[in-house]
């Protein structure tokens, strides 16, 4: 019972001398540290704030324009045009304040509304240089002179000297409202290869009266909120897409993150677990503090932060009709889930956080505790995982007040949440199967065991091997492998294990252990969380994956080809689906917004004429040539994707203001209502300073996926890693394979060859030069 002495800061007995007190040292000297820590805390995040809030210019420039003031004050200039002598009028007169201190400290004032001034000047011109984006339609490695002026003198001029994470955010531009015509344009472009002559001409038609007749109204509401509001999209976009979705969002919305790809730095679970949440901590202590580095397009162009806000002590909560995202502050605990219980850890000991070492301790000792679940405990969270007004409803009547309140708070605030998984998974050569199994591990598991409403779960398998699965309404899969990047370094480079495979440190036997959360769950919710785990397990059942690690070639191959990376795979993904299902498809891969102040995501549309032509020109001999125009129409698109002057974002929108205004239109409703059937997305590598490659190139990540958007479709998530590999994760839906007409393994192998033909393309190209040169 050390613990429970420790937890009282004082005791006292009455005698009849009077009372004594038993102050406890210990425990005041972890309450003094505790303060301490708190108030260092908001120190370093008030003098962050500061320098954010005047960036570009930094707080030393305040008194550098104080002194000049002041300076030509006293050699007779008048710099300010007589606004100092106004400002001086302007003071009460009082017999503290003399002549010469009232021209001073006009002077002051006056000195600080022109520094204040220069600010705002700095950020509009740098506002004004980062809208500027013809940089990102240059071939790549030919710069004109223009944009390197642009991009070395100007934007590198006014962006200031170390920035900190959020100091861009007050210079970025807004997110342009692309023109009607211009939108409607592309859109008839990219439904033509997936239509008829009859459907098309119908489509134009449509289109047409749109245009003319409903879309001025709603663009004008559209030009509205763009200027009113940091984002036109973003808002509408977590509530409509996200957050009012009322089906599972276990495998239809959330995503998951591999470890590395080849590497266990130890089979110890518990000090697996015990580095990676120490790394996490590192990693969240300077995300409040918004001391991590920005991220640049170039290194120069500035991506939007506002996504990394939410990351931690981040939960979803059920609602009826919509959900809603619950942002907590300065929380200090974490949740774990083992073998069906739930134990609450406390993540500080002294006002520090705990070391590895000791969390290796504590996770050790739930690994070890024998006790059973409490009636109604062993699939509770498979409430997060079935349909969300069930959940809703339950969480109202059964979690609102006593012991399930306090122990479902005590979740939903948690820094996140982790599983200790008694599976072991990871990829493995030998076995084909077993990158799937993996994936599916992450992204469903048992249906009972991930809590899918927080930000993320960090799953810690008996093996050693970890990953994520992450909430989608707060942010992005680039926050989550920004994050992510930072861990496995940390993991692997900076803390180490010893040789027995444990954190390295001492093991401090004053720590209290992890604690249960207490439950009374009746009979009645017991029934409801049984539905919603029954809901949640036929869903995980139906989802097919497929995990294809391409190791015949990469990126550097793919460069030396002279196109893009993306642009190949794509179109290596179209020829695979044409080879599978024997029709194209709407095509979906996501891009980013994000040098847009709170920009997310745009959509490219990757089914394009040149794509089509390509993939029906396979056996033709001018395929190479429909390749690279195909190729660099999709280059086109994803730049116009990532600058604005995208599609789908603004027919979403130009849909909503439709649907508040009482509007009907049937060229909406037919947009919005056409199906993704392949869905793809590229993680991307963000953070290349990490880890060398060339060193350590068995330290390679795996990447990430999600499953099908479309029942009767395919989502399709690749990384490129290196120069020589590319991962690869294909999702579908067994329930609609009852023809054979879909499957994930089959589309993962027709998407290895199509890769392979589309190198041969090139290898008969030189094959062909090297003959001509030779004669």
């Amino acid at each position: 019972m050390a613990e429970a002495h420790q937890a009282v800061g004082f005791q006292f007995t009455v005698t009849p001398d009077g009372i004594n007190f038993h102050l406890s040292r210990e425990v005041l000297k972890h309450i003094y540290l505790s303060g301490v820590t708190s108030w260092r805390k908001r120190a370093i995040q008030f003098k962050n704030g500061i320098l954010t809030g005047v960036y570009p210019a930094s707080p030393s420039s305040w008194l550098f324009v104080v002194i000049a003031i002041m300076s030509s004050i006293y050699a007779r200039l008048d710099p300010s045009l007589g606004m100092i002598d106004s400002i001086r009028k302007m003071l009460p007169v009082s017999d503290y304040l003399t002549s010469q201190s009232q021209t001073v400290l006009s002077a002051i004032l006056f000195a600080t509304g022109l520094w204040w001034s220069l600010i705002l000047l700095l950020r509009f011109t740098l506002k004004v240089l980062l809208s500027y984006h013809g940089w990102i339609f240059e071939p790549h490695g030919k710069m004109s002179s223009s944009t390197r002026l642009w991009m070395v003198v100007l934007v590198k001029m006014f962006s200031g000297r170390r920035p900190l994470l959020y100091s861009f955010q007050a210079s970025l531009p807004r997110l342009p409202v692309p023109s009607i015509d211009d939108t409607i344009c592309r859109y008839l472009e990219s439904v033509r290869p997936l239509l008829d002559y009859d459907q098309y001409k119908n489509m134009e038609i449509v289109a047409n009266e749109f245009k003319k007749d409903q879309a001025p109204r709603l663009q004008k509401y559209l030009w509205l909120k763009s200027w009113w509001a940091s984002n036109y999209v973003s808002d509408w976009w977590e509530e409509y897409i996200y957050l009012r979705g009322r089906s599972p969002i276990m495998v239809n919305s959330n995503f998951y993150t591999m470890d590395l790809l080849y590497m266990i730095p130890t089979h110890r679970q518990a000090a697996r677990a015990g580095n990676v949440v120490h790394a996490l901590l590192q990693y969240r202590r300077k995300l409040e503090r918004g001391e991590h580095i920005p991220m640049r397009a170039l290194g120069v162009v500035p991506m939007c932060s506002s996504q990394y806000e939410r990351m931690f002590n981040t939960a979803r909560i059920p609602g009826i009709e919509t959900d809603c995202v619950q942002h907590m502050r300065n929380r200090k605990h974490l949740v774990v889930y083992h073998r069906g219980r739930f134990f609450k850890l406390w993540l500080y000991y002294g006002g520090r956080h705990l070391l590895p070492s000791e969390l290796e301790q504590q996770f050790q000792c739930i690994l070890s505790d024998t006790s059973e679940p409490q009636p109604g405990e062993l699939k509770l969270a498979s409430l997060t995982a079935g349909n969300r007004v069930p959940w809703a409803k339950a969480r109202q009547k059964y979690f609102s007040e006593g012991v399930n309140k306090t122990s479902l708070d005590a979740i939903e605030t948690a820094a996140f949440f982790l599983t200790l998984d008694d599976e072991a998974h990871g990829y493995d050569p030998d076995r084909a199967e077993s990158m799937d199994l993996y994936a599916k591990s992450l992204l469903h598991g048992k249906c009972f065991d991930r809590w899918f409403d927080k930000s993320f779960t960090l799953v810690v398998y008996k093996n050693g091997k970890i990953g994520v699965n992450a909430e989608h309404s707060w942010a992005d899969a680039p926050i989550i492998g920004h994050m992510w990047e930072d861990i496995l370094a940390t993991d692997y480079f900076r803390l180490g294990y010893t040789e027995e495979g444990h954190c390295k440190g001492d093991i401090n036997k004053g720590l209290a252990p992890p604690s249960r959360l207490q439950w009374d769950i009746p009979k009645a919710c017991q029934e409801v969380i049984e539905h919603s785990y029954l809901i949640a397990k036929d869903l995980a059942d139906d989802v097919d994956f497929h995990g294809c690690v391409f190791e015949e070639f990469g990126k550097g191959l793919i460069k030396k080809c002279r196109t893009s990376p993306d642009a190949f795979i794509q179109l290596a993904l179209q020829l695979a689906h044409y080879r599978d299902k024997g029709e194209f498809c709407l095509t979906y891969e996501a891009s980013m917004t994000r040098m847009f102040r709170e920009g997310r995501t745009e959509t490219v549309r990757s089914c394009t004429i040149e794509s089509t032509a390509f993939v029906q020109a396979m056996e033709d001999t001018q395929r190479l040539a429909l390749f690279r125009k195909a190729a660099e129409k999709h280059q086109n698109m994803y730049r116009l994707a990532m600058t604005g002057a995208g599609i789908d974002r603004h027919l979403f929108c130009l849909y909503i203001v439709s649907k508040l205004l009482d509007i009907e239109s049937p060229f909406l409703n037919q947009v919005l209502s056409e199906p993704w059937r392949l869905s793809t997305s590229q993680t991307p590598q963000q953070q290349l300073n990490l880890v060398d490659i060339q060193k350590f190139p068995k330290y390679v990540g795996a990447g990430g996926g999600f499953g099908p958007v479309a029942d009767d479709g395919y989502g399709v998530s690749y990384i490129i890693v290196g120069e020589n590999l590319i991962t690869f994760h294909v999702s579908s839906k067994y329930s609609y394979d009852s023809l054979c007409l879909q499957d994930s393994h089959r589309f993962g192998q027709n998407i290895r060859q199509a890769m392979l033909d589309i190198r041969e393309l090139f290898s008969l190209k030189e094959k062909t030069e090297r003959k001509k040169y030779i004669s």
